[in-house]
Protein backbone atom coordinates (compact mmCIF):
# COMPACT_ATOMS: atom_id res chain seq x y z
CA UNK A 1 0.00 0.00 0.00
CA UNK A 2 2.47 2.39 1.03
CA UNK A 3 4.29 1.24 -2.82
CA UNK A 4 1.59 2.57 -4.66
CA UNK A 5 0.79 5.62 -2.64
CA UNK A 6 4.52 6.57 -2.88
CA UNK A 7 4.32 5.88 -7.00
CA UNK A 8 0.89 8.12 -6.83
CA UNK A 9 3.17 10.97 -5.63
CA UNK A 10 5.52 10.71 -7.62
CA UNK A 11 3.43 10.28 -10.84
CA UNK A 12 0.98 13.32 -9.15
CA UNK A 13 4.29 15.55 -8.92
CA UNK A 14 5.49 14.50 -12.56
CA UNK A 15 2.24 15.33 -13.87
CA UNK A 16 2.85 18.71 -12.08
CA UNK A 17 6.48 19.19 -13.71
CA UNK A 18 5.16 18.82 -17.44
CA UNK A 19 2.98 22.17 -16.58
CA UNK A 20 4.65 24.42 -13.88
CA UNK A 21 7.70 23.74 -11.71
CA UNK A 22 9.67 25.91 -9.70
CA UNK A 23 13.18 25.24 -8.30
CA UNK A 24 12.02 23.49 -5.06
CA UNK A 25 9.97 21.51 -6.60
CA UNK A 26 12.65 20.60 -9.66
CA UNK A 27 15.44 19.43 -6.34
CA UNK A 28 12.29 17.33 -4.53
CA UNK A 29 11.80 15.24 -7.65
CA UNK A 30 14.93 15.07 -8.80
CA UNK A 31 16.06 13.64 -4.95
CA UNK A 32 13.11 11.20 -5.46
CA UNK A 33 14.27 10.18 -9.14
CA UNK A 34 18.14 10.26 -9.50
CA UNK A 35 19.58 7.18 -9.93
CA UNK A 36 23.07 7.82 -8.83
CA UNK A 37 20.88 8.19 -4.94
CA UNK A 38 18.89 4.77 -5.64
CA UNK A 39 22.38 3.14 -6.35
CA UNK A 40 23.67 4.87 -3.18
CA UNK A 41 20.65 3.57 -1.30
CA UNK A 42 21.20 0.21 -2.41
CA UNK A 43 25.04 0.43 -1.78
CA UNK A 44 24.03 1.64 1.73
CA UNK A 45 21.59 -1.73 2.32
CA UNK A 46 24.38 -3.83 1.16
CA UNK A 47 26.79 -2.97 3.86
CA UNK A 48 24.18 -3.18 6.84
CA UNK A 49 23.94 -6.71 5.83
CA UNK A 50 28.03 -7.10 5.94
CA UNK A 51 27.27 -5.82 9.47
CA UNK A 52 24.96 -8.74 10.01
CA UNK A 53 27.39 -11.13 8.34
CA UNK A 54 30.38 -9.90 10.71
CA UNK A 55 28.33 -10.19 13.80
CA UNK A 56 27.20 -14.00 12.97
CA UNK A 57 30.85 -14.31 14.48
CA UNK A 58 29.83 -14.05 17.80
CA UNK A 59 27.26 -16.93 17.72
CA UNK A 60 27.79 -20.99 16.74
CA UNK A 61 28.04 -22.25 13.49
CA UNK A 62 25.76 -25.47 12.63
CA UNK A 63 26.22 -28.07 10.25
CA UNK A 64 24.13 -30.88 9.20
CA UNK A 65 25.36 -33.70 6.77
CA UNK A 66 24.18 -36.79 5.31
CA UNK A 67 25.85 -39.41 3.61
CA UNK A 68 26.14 -43.19 2.20
CA UNK A 69 28.77 -45.13 1.84
CA UNK A 70 28.90 -48.94 0.72
CA UNK A 71 32.35 -50.59 0.91
CA UNK A 72 34.53 -54.06 1.51
CA UNK A 73 37.42 -51.83 3.08
CA UNK A 74 38.12 -54.04 6.35
CA UNK A 75 38.27 -51.20 8.13
CA UNK A 76 35.38 -49.22 6.64
CA UNK A 77 33.44 -52.68 7.79
CA UNK A 78 34.72 -52.62 11.16
CA UNK A 79 34.33 -49.20 12.45
CA UNK A 80 31.26 -48.90 10.62
CA UNK A 81 29.50 -51.93 12.62
CA UNK A 82 30.83 -50.78 15.68
CA UNK A 83 29.09 -47.25 15.16
CA UNK A 84 25.98 -49.07 13.80
CA UNK A 85 25.85 -50.79 16.85
CA UNK A 86 25.80 -54.34 15.32
CA UNK A 87 29.40 -55.40 16.09
CA UNK A 88 29.11 -58.84 17.34
CA UNK A 89 30.67 -61.81 18.39
CA UNK A 90 30.77 -63.50 14.97
CA UNK A 91 32.23 -60.37 13.57
CA UNK A 92 36.08 -61.52 15.32
CA UNK A 93 36.29 -64.82 13.22
CA UNK A 94 39.56 -64.04 10.52
CA UNK A 95 37.74 -64.74 7.59
CA UNK A 96 35.34 -62.01 8.52
CA UNK A 97 38.02 -59.48 9.60
CA UNK A 98 40.05 -59.99 6.48
CA UNK A 99 37.21 -60.98 3.95
CA UNK A 100 34.19 -58.78 4.72
CA UNK A 101 31.01 -58.54 3.32
CA UNK A 102 29.65 -55.12 1.96
CA UNK A 103 28.41 -52.95 4.38
CA UNK A 104 26.03 -49.90 3.46
CA UNK A 105 26.44 -46.98 6.04
CA UNK A 106 23.96 -44.07 5.82
CA UNK A 107 25.85 -41.45 7.92
CA UNK A 108 23.56 -37.90 9.40
CA UNK A 109 25.62 -35.99 11.41
CA UNK A 110 25.29 -32.14 12.99
CA UNK A 111 28.29 -30.05 14.37
CA UNK A 112 28.23 -27.06 16.18
CA UNK A 113 31.46 -24.94 16.42
CA UNK A 114 31.91 -21.92 18.80
CA UNK A 115 34.67 -19.87 19.33
CA UNK A 116 34.83 -19.01 22.78
CA UNK A 117 37.62 -16.38 22.66
CA UNK A 118 38.98 -14.88 19.46
CA UNK A 119 41.03 -12.63 20.23
CA UNK A 120 38.89 -9.66 19.41
CA UNK A 121 38.80 -10.40 15.68
CA UNK A 122 34.98 -10.70 15.20
CA UNK A 123 34.53 -7.41 17.59
CA UNK A 124 36.88 -6.07 15.00
CA UNK A 125 34.91 -7.31 11.88
CA UNK A 126 31.69 -5.79 13.55
CA UNK A 127 32.90 -2.36 13.84
CA UNK A 128 34.88 -1.93 10.54
CA UNK A 129 31.50 -3.12 8.97
CA UNK A 130 29.96 -0.51 10.67
CA UNK A 131 32.15 1.91 9.95
CA UNK A 132 32.11 0.78 6.27
CA UNK A 133 28.38 1.42 6.68
CA UNK A 134 28.96 4.87 7.67
CA UNK A 135 31.69 5.82 5.03
CA UNK A 136 28.57 4.98 2.50
CA UNK A 137 26.01 6.69 4.30
CA UNK A 138 28.07 9.96 3.68
CA UNK A 139 28.83 8.58 -0.10
CA UNK A 140 25.02 9.16 -0.20
CA UNK A 141 24.92 12.31 1.40
CA UNK A 142 27.89 13.67 -0.91
CA UNK A 143 25.86 12.41 -3.86
CA UNK A 144 22.29 13.65 -2.79
CA UNK A 145 23.99 17.66 -2.78
CA UNK A 146 25.55 16.94 -6.20
CA UNK A 147 22.52 16.16 -7.59
CA UNK A 148 21.22 19.43 -5.39
CA UNK A 149 23.89 21.46 -7.08
CA UNK A 150 23.51 19.98 -10.65
CA UNK A 151 19.53 20.46 -10.47
CA UNK A 152 20.01 24.01 -9.32
CA UNK A 153 22.82 24.96 -11.82
CA UNK A 154 20.76 23.54 -14.50
CA UNK A 155 17.47 25.43 -13.74
CA UNK A 156 19.04 28.72 -13.14
CA UNK A 157 20.78 27.68 -16.39
CA UNK A 158 17.74 27.74 -17.91
CA UNK A 159 16.17 30.41 -16.83
CA UNK A 160 19.24 32.48 -18.28
CA UNK A 161 18.82 31.00 -21.63
CA UNK A 162 15.64 32.42 -21.37
CA UNK A 163 16.33 35.00 -20.05
CA UNK A 164 18.96 36.07 -22.89
CA UNK A 165 16.51 34.93 -25.69
CA UNK A 166 14.07 37.34 -24.17
CA UNK A 167 16.62 40.45 -23.98
CA UNK A 168 18.02 39.62 -27.47
CA UNK A 169 14.00 40.20 -28.91
CA UNK A 170 13.93 43.65 -27.00
CA UNK A 171 17.11 44.13 -28.65
CA UNK A 172 15.57 42.97 -32.02
CA UNK A 173 12.60 45.26 -31.22
CA UNK A 174 14.68 48.30 -30.58
CA UNK A 175 16.81 47.47 -34.02
CA UNK A 176 13.33 47.21 -35.85
CA UNK A 177 12.13 50.68 -34.38
CA UNK A 178 15.80 52.24 -35.69
CA UNK A 179 15.46 50.74 -39.15
CA UNK A 180 11.76 52.54 -39.27
CA UNK A 181 13.20 55.81 -38.41
CA UNK A 182 16.13 55.56 -40.64
CA UNK A 183 13.86 54.50 -43.45
CA UNK A 184 11.71 57.73 -41.96
CA UNK A 185 14.98 59.93 -42.44
CA UNK A 186 15.91 58.19 -45.44
CA UNK A 187 12.43 59.76 -47.19
CA UNK A 188 12.61 62.78 -45.74
CA UNK A 189 15.88 63.42 -47.98
CA UNK A 190 18.27 63.90 -44.25
CA UNK A 191 20.09 60.78 -45.04
CA UNK A 192 21.29 58.33 -47.86
CA UNK A 193 20.88 54.21 -48.23
CA UNK A 194 23.97 53.66 -46.20
CA UNK A 195 22.62 53.99 -42.83
CA UNK A 196 19.51 51.89 -43.68
CA UNK A 197 21.66 49.20 -44.82
CA UNK A 198 23.83 49.29 -41.46
CA UNK A 199 20.66 48.89 -39.58
CA UNK A 200 19.94 46.18 -41.71
CA UNK A 201 22.98 43.95 -41.15
CA UNK A 202 22.85 44.86 -37.79
CA UNK A 203 19.36 43.59 -37.68
CA UNK A 204 20.43 40.35 -39.17
CA UNK A 205 23.07 40.15 -36.66
CA UNK A 206 21.06 40.30 -33.42
CA UNK A 207 18.29 37.55 -35.56
CA UNK A 208 21.09 35.21 -35.68
CA UNK A 209 22.05 35.90 -31.95
CA UNK A 210 18.59 34.98 -31.47
CA UNK A 211 18.82 31.59 -33.01
CA UNK A 212 22.16 30.35 -31.28
CA UNK A 213 20.08 31.82 -28.00
CA UNK A 214 16.87 29.20 -28.98
CA UNK A 215 19.46 26.31 -29.45
CA UNK A 216 20.94 27.17 -26.21
CA UNK A 217 17.38 27.76 -24.77
CA UNK A 218 16.44 24.02 -25.95
CA UNK A 219 19.63 22.61 -24.89
CA UNK A 220 19.43 23.93 -21.37
CA UNK A 221 15.65 22.93 -20.89
CA UNK A 222 16.61 19.06 -21.75
CA UNK A 223 19.89 19.42 -19.65
CA UNK A 224 17.62 20.72 -16.72
CA UNK A 225 14.99 17.20 -17.50
CA UNK A 226 18.18 14.91 -17.30
CA UNK A 227 19.22 16.25 -13.64
CA UNK A 228 15.93 16.11 -12.49
CA UNK A 229 15.41 12.50 -14.01
CA UNK A 230 12.74 13.44 -16.31
CA UNK A 231 12.94 12.77 -20.60
CA UNK A 232 14.56 14.59 -22.25
CA UNK A 233 11.51 16.23 -23.96
CA UNK A 234 9.36 16.73 -21.56
CA UNK A 235 7.83 20.28 -21.83
CA UNK A 236 6.95 23.06 -18.65
CA UNK A 237 6.85 26.20 -17.38
CA UNK A 238 9.59 27.35 -14.65
CA UNK A 239 8.12 29.23 -11.94
CA UNK A 240 10.82 30.65 -9.94
CA UNK A 241 12.60 33.44 -11.51
CA UNK A 242 16.57 34.54 -12.38
CA UNK A 243 16.68 37.70 -9.46
CA UNK A 244 19.14 38.14 -7.06
CA UNK A 245 19.77 36.62 -3.90
CA UNK A 246 19.28 38.14 -0.52
CA UNK A 247 22.88 37.45 0.90
CA UNK A 248 23.29 37.29 4.47
CA UNK A 249 26.19 38.20 6.97
CA UNK A 250 29.29 35.02 5.59
CA UNK A 251 31.99 34.37 7.72
CA UNK A 252 34.44 33.09 5.76
CA UNK A 253 36.01 31.58 8.65
CA UNK A 254 32.89 30.42 10.23
CA UNK A 255 31.72 28.43 6.81
CA UNK A 256 35.74 26.62 7.07
CA UNK A 257 35.07 25.26 10.34
CA UNK A 258 31.56 23.99 9.60
CA UNK A 259 33.13 22.52 6.15
CA UNK A 260 35.75 20.60 7.93
CA UNK A 261 32.65 19.29 10.35
CA UNK A 262 29.79 18.93 7.61
CA UNK A 263 31.39 18.24 4.71
CA UNK A 264 30.81 14.15 3.28
CA UNK A 265 34.59 13.96 2.43
CA UNK A 266 35.88 15.53 5.55
CA UNK A 267 33.65 13.21 7.46
CA UNK A 268 34.85 10.34 5.42
CA UNK A 269 38.18 10.85 5.83
CA UNK A 270 38.38 10.71 9.97
CA UNK A 271 36.24 7.06 9.51
CA UNK A 272 38.93 6.12 6.89
CA UNK A 273 41.25 6.31 10.16
CA UNK A 274 39.56 4.74 12.33
CA UNK A 275 38.61 2.07 9.50
CA UNK A 276 42.07 1.57 9.35
CA UNK A 277 43.14 1.60 12.87
CA UNK A 278 40.11 -1.38 13.34
CA UNK A 279 42.05 -3.47 10.35
CA UNK A 280 45.25 -2.85 12.15
CA UNK A 281 43.88 -3.83 15.57
CA UNK A 282 42.54 -6.87 13.43
CA UNK A 283 46.08 -7.80 12.20
CA UNK A 284 47.60 -7.81 15.33
CA UNK A 285 44.81 -10.10 17.00
CA UNK A 286 45.90 -12.38 14.71
CA UNK A 287 48.97 -13.30 16.85
CA UNK A 288 46.88 -14.40 19.39
CA UNK A 289 45.26 -17.76 20.55
CA UNK A 290 42.50 -18.55 20.58
CA UNK A 291 39.81 -21.02 21.97
CA UNK A 292 36.94 -22.66 20.67
CA UNK A 293 34.54 -25.63 21.30
CA UNK A 294 33.60 -28.38 19.10
CA UNK A 295 30.33 -30.88 19.64
CA UNK A 296 29.05 -32.99 16.99
CA UNK A 297 25.94 -35.65 16.96
CA UNK A 298 26.29 -38.68 14.83
CA UNK A 299 23.55 -41.31 13.70
CA UNK A 300 25.09 -44.55 11.48
CA UNK A 301 22.47 -46.92 9.79
CA UNK A 302 23.18 -49.90 7.97
CA UNK A 303 19.52 -49.04 6.56
CA UNK A 304 18.00 -45.53 5.84
CA UNK A 305 16.00 -46.01 8.93
CA UNK A 306 16.80 -48.87 10.90
CA UNK A 307 19.37 -51.20 12.29
CA UNK A 308 21.47 -47.63 13.89
CA UNK A 309 23.48 -46.49 16.46
CA UNK A 310 24.54 -43.40 17.64
CA UNK A 311 27.35 -41.07 18.88
CA UNK A 312 28.19 -37.69 20.05
CA UNK A 313 31.47 -35.65 21.49
CA UNK A 314 32.55 -32.35 22.97
CA UNK A 315 35.58 -30.90 22.45
CA UNK A 316 37.58 -27.71 23.28
CA UNK A 317 40.43 -26.25 21.54
CA UNK A 318 43.39 -23.76 21.28
CA UNK A 319 44.54 -22.67 18.07
CA UNK A 320 48.10 -20.45 17.98
CA UNK A 321 49.74 -19.67 14.97
CA UNK A 322 53.50 -19.39 16.33
CA UNK A 323 55.28 -18.97 13.13
CA UNK A 324 53.35 -18.28 9.42
CA UNK A 325 56.60 -17.11 7.59
CA UNK A 326 56.42 -13.65 8.63
CA UNK A 327 53.02 -13.13 7.20
CA UNK A 328 51.09 -11.64 10.12
CA UNK A 329 53.97 -9.24 11.36
CA UNK A 330 54.04 -8.07 7.91
CA UNK A 331 50.44 -7.48 7.95
CA UNK A 332 51.04 -5.37 10.57
CA UNK A 333 53.50 -2.97 9.20
CA UNK A 334 51.11 -3.07 6.08
CA UNK A 335 47.76 -1.42 8.37
CA UNK A 336 50.57 0.33 10.32
CA UNK A 337 51.30 2.47 7.32
CA UNK A 338 47.94 1.88 5.91
CA UNK A 339 46.63 4.35 9.04
CA UNK A 340 49.69 6.71 8.61
CA UNK A 341 48.10 6.93 5.03
CA UNK A 342 44.40 7.81 6.29
CA UNK A 343 46.07 10.48 8.57
CA UNK A 344 48.44 12.19 5.83
CA UNK A 345 44.78 11.99 3.18
CA UNK A 346 42.46 13.43 6.16
CA UNK A 347 45.11 16.30 6.59
CA UNK A 348 44.82 16.69 2.76
CA UNK A 349 41.21 16.92 2.71
CA UNK A 350 41.60 19.03 4.99
CA UNK A 351 42.95 21.72 3.32
CA UNK A 352 41.56 21.03 0.20
CA UNK A 353 37.85 21.44 1.66
CA UNK A 354 39.18 24.96 3.38
CA UNK A 355 40.48 26.20 -0.07
CA UNK A 356 37.09 25.34 -1.87
CA UNK A 357 35.37 27.10 0.58
CA UNK A 358 37.82 30.12 -0.10
CA UNK A 359 37.03 29.94 -3.60
CA UNK A 360 33.50 29.26 -3.67
CA UNK A 361 33.13 32.29 -0.94
CA UNK A 362 35.41 34.50 -3.41
CA UNK A 363 32.76 33.62 -6.16
CA UNK A 364 29.84 34.37 -4.25
CA UNK A 365 31.09 37.97 -3.57
CA UNK A 366 32.36 38.81 -6.80
CA UNK A 367 29.54 38.08 -8.68
CA UNK A 368 27.05 39.88 -6.22
CA UNK A 369 29.48 42.96 -6.88
CA UNK A 370 29.50 42.45 -10.65
CA UNK A 371 25.52 42.92 -10.17
CA UNK A 372 25.65 46.30 -8.80
CA UNK A 373 27.92 47.28 -11.43
CA UNK A 374 26.07 45.67 -14.47
CA UNK A 375 22.36 46.58 -13.25
CA UNK A 376 24.01 50.27 -13.44
CA UNK A 377 25.58 49.39 -16.91
CA UNK A 378 21.98 48.86 -17.77
CA UNK A 379 20.91 52.12 -16.55
CA UNK A 380 23.54 53.84 -18.45
CA UNK A 381 23.35 52.19 -21.29
CA UNK A 382 19.48 52.58 -21.74
CA UNK A 383 20.09 56.37 -21.26
CA UNK A 384 23.01 56.35 -23.72
CA UNK A 385 20.92 54.42 -26.30
CA UNK A 386 17.63 56.79 -25.48
CA UNK A 387 19.91 59.94 -26.00
CA UNK A 388 21.68 58.68 -29.12
CA UNK A 389 18.48 57.96 -30.50
CA UNK A 390 17.33 61.29 -29.98
CA UNK A 391 20.17 62.69 -31.56
CA UNK A 392 20.57 60.77 -34.47
CA UNK A 393 16.72 61.82 -35.03
CA UNK A 394 17.63 65.12 -35.10
CA UNK A 395 20.43 64.61 -37.66
CA UNK A 396 23.27 65.02 -34.78
CA UNK A 397 24.60 61.40 -33.95
CA UNK A 398 25.50 59.65 -37.07
CA UNK A 399 24.53 55.82 -37.65
CA UNK A 400 27.63 54.09 -36.26
CA UNK A 401 26.91 55.72 -32.50
CA UNK A 402 23.50 54.18 -32.51
CA UNK A 403 24.58 50.70 -33.67
CA UNK A 404 27.32 51.05 -30.87
CA UNK A 405 24.95 52.20 -28.09
CA UNK A 406 22.67 49.27 -29.63
CA UNK A 407 25.25 46.96 -29.27
CA UNK A 408 26.39 48.16 -25.83
CA UNK A 409 22.99 47.83 -24.40
CA UNK A 410 22.84 44.14 -25.46
CA UNK A 411 25.77 43.39 -23.97
CA UNK A 412 25.23 45.06 -20.62
CA UNK A 413 21.80 43.36 -20.09
CA UNK A 414 23.74 40.31 -21.41
CA UNK A 415 26.15 40.69 -18.58
CA UNK A 416 23.95 41.48 -15.62
CA UNK A 417 21.94 38.09 -16.65
CA UNK A 418 25.16 36.44 -16.46
CA UNK A 419 25.79 38.18 -13.02
CA UNK A 420 22.69 37.27 -11.40
CA UNK A 421 23.08 33.53 -12.92
CA UNK A 422 26.81 33.52 -11.23
CA UNK A 423 25.68 34.42 -7.81
CA UNK A 424 22.90 32.13 -7.47
CA UNK A 425 25.07 29.21 -8.87
CA UNK A 426 27.73 30.12 -6.53
CA UNK A 427 25.92 30.25 -2.81
CA UNK A 428 24.86 26.70 -4.17
CA UNK A 429 28.35 26.44 -4.40
CA UNK A 430 29.35 27.88 -1.42
CA UNK A 431 26.67 25.66 0.89
CA UNK A 432 28.16 22.67 -0.92
CA UNK A 433 31.90 23.17 0.01
CA UNK A 434 30.76 24.16 3.02
CA UNK A 435 28.63 21.00 3.24
CA UNK A 436 25.13 22.63 4.54
CA UNK A 437 23.46 22.23 0.85
CA UNK A 438 19.99 20.68 1.37
CA UNK A 439 16.36 20.85 -0.14
CA UNK A 440 15.69 23.44 2.06
CA UNK A 441 18.77 25.73 1.93
CA UNK A 442 18.45 29.15 1.41
CA UNK A 443 19.85 28.72 -1.65
CA UNK A 444 17.16 27.13 -3.24
CA UNK A 445 14.19 28.50 -1.70
CA UNK A 446 13.17 32.12 -3.03
CA UNK A 447 14.74 34.39 -0.88
CA UNK A 448 15.73 37.35 -3.25
CA UNK A 449 16.44 41.17 -2.96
Amino acid sequence: MKKLLKALLLAAVSAGAQDAISLKDAVLLALSRNKSLEASAAERNATQTRITQARSGLLPKVNYSESWTRSNNPVFVFGSLLSQGEFGAQNFAIESLNNPDFLNNFQSRITVDQTLYGAGQTKQAVRSAELAKDLTKEDERRTQTEVIAGVVAAYYGSLLSADQLSATAQSIKSAEADLERAQNIRAAGMSTDVDVLSIRVHLANVRELQIRRQAEVDVARAALNDAIGLPLDTSHTLTSRLVPLELPEIALQARETTALEQRPEARQAKLAISLAESQAATARSARLPQVYLHGAYEADRQRFVTRAGDNWLVSIGLRWTLFNGFSDKARIEENKFAVHKTIAEEARASSAIRLQVRRAYAHLNAASQRIEVARASVAEAEESLRITQNRYQAGISNITDLLRTETALLEARTRHLVAIHDQRVAAVRLELAAGTLAADSAAVNERTR
